[in-house]
């Protein structure tokens, strides 16, 4: 099954991540030809780390990796190993910032270049910063091991950097159940682990934004980040027409959605070609826009600062009682017992 938003059989995951899982796999004594195989992967593809293989194929390397190490936290050991130079250009550009919003904005920005089928986004909520993880597939026997390695990569950076400053005092939520052995987790992120929230975030106080970054070069940054930008128009060239869109209206923040005709506009195109690609896709342009406005009040509703009135204005809806409308259907109840219910689960998992 292909992430939504591009298709699976084209190049766009580096060759080097394949290479350095099957070393993993090697140390746990699972043969790398056996691994390749069953991926469809050529050795001489994993040759040279400026390779691309295809989505399909990762995801079949991942599968195979995970059932025959017989290792439930294998993704935690990948996204150890998974250092900031192996991130190459990405990690380059946010490391050269001054500070450490500066680095979350371009970490996010570029996220996709190395990570295609996830979203990376940032908030403020109270005194917490929040990273927000997303999966954009439907590999469910994949969406555990993926978290894992984002999280586990994400940590390895901030240690490099600051030590143990981000995750003293912050803690990791997670949307699955825990496994049978927590000791992964808590040598990677200390004893704040919650899981089953229904969210996966990094949280960590705000007042740390402000933190220098010791390797800031703003020449180096305006380098990687044009070989960033490069490698984000190799990825666009790669996307379904329903990714550009999706993308297009997360771009927006706060208030109404942009429509089908200006989205058309923005992607240069007319409204009705664009209805036709969609649909030769199988995907409505409204079921994008819902999809939108549906995580977008997840994240809202958790912040019990806001009004359920100001959720339904930021989202667009210009009278409240649509937005519970809408709501309902997502979730089988009004936006208060959400957040009542939400934050219940929340109280009791601290």
């Amino acid at each position: 099954m292909n992430a939504p938003g591009f298709n699976g059989s084209l190049p766009v995951i580096r060759a080097h991540y394949a290479d350095i899982l099957c070393e993993l796999c090697e140390d746990m004594d699972v043969p790398r030809s056996a691994l390749m195989a069953a991926a469809g992967i050529r050795p001489s593809m994993l040759g040279h780390p400026d390779n691309f293989i295809t989505v399909d194929q990762f995801t079949r390397l991942c599968r195979e990796a995970l059932e025959r190490c017989g290792e439930e936290t294998l993704g935690l050991e990948f996204g150890r190993r998974l250092k900031f130079t192996t991130h190459g250009s990405l990690s380059q550009a946010a490391i050269s910032c001054d500070n450490l919003e500066e680095a979350l904005s371009v970490l996010i920005k570029y996220f996709r270049i190395r990570f295609v089928y996830m979203e990376l986004s940032f908030f403020i909520e109270g005194d917490e910063a929040v990273l927000q993880l997303d999966l954009n597939h439907g590999l469910d026997d994949l969406y555990r091991f993926n978290i894992e390695v984002v999280m586990a990569s994400l940590m390895d950076v901030n240690v490099l950097l600051f030590g143990d400053r981000l995750i003293r005092g912050g803690r990791l939520r997670l949307d699955y159940e825990p496994p049978k052995k927590l000791s992964g987790y808590k040598a990677l992120f200390g004893e704040r682990v919650e899981f089953n929230s229904g969210v996966n975030q990094l949280r960590f106080a705000k007042a740390s934004l402000d933190l220098p970054i010791s390797l800031s070069n703003p020449v180096t940054r305006r380098v990687a980040e044009a070989q960033c930008e490069e490698e984000m128009r190799s990825i666009e060239a790669a996307a379904s027409v329903s990714g550009r869109v999706t993308r297009l209206l997360e771009s927006v923040r706060d208030g109404r959605l942009p429509g089908l005709e200006e989205i058309a506009g923005q992607l240069r195109m007319s409204a009705r070609t664009l209805r036709r690609q969609l649909s030769a896709e199988g995907v409505r342009f409204q079921a994008l826009q819902d999809q939108i406005r549906h995580r977008r009040a997840l994240e809202l509703l958790q912040r019990p600062d806001l009004p359920i009135d100001v959720i339904a204005d930021q989202l667009g809806y210009s009278d409240p009682s649509n937005f519970g409308r809408a709501f309902r259907k997502w979730e089988g109840m009004a936006p208060s017992n959400w957040r009542i219910e939400h934050t219940r689960k929340d109280h009791s998992s601290r």
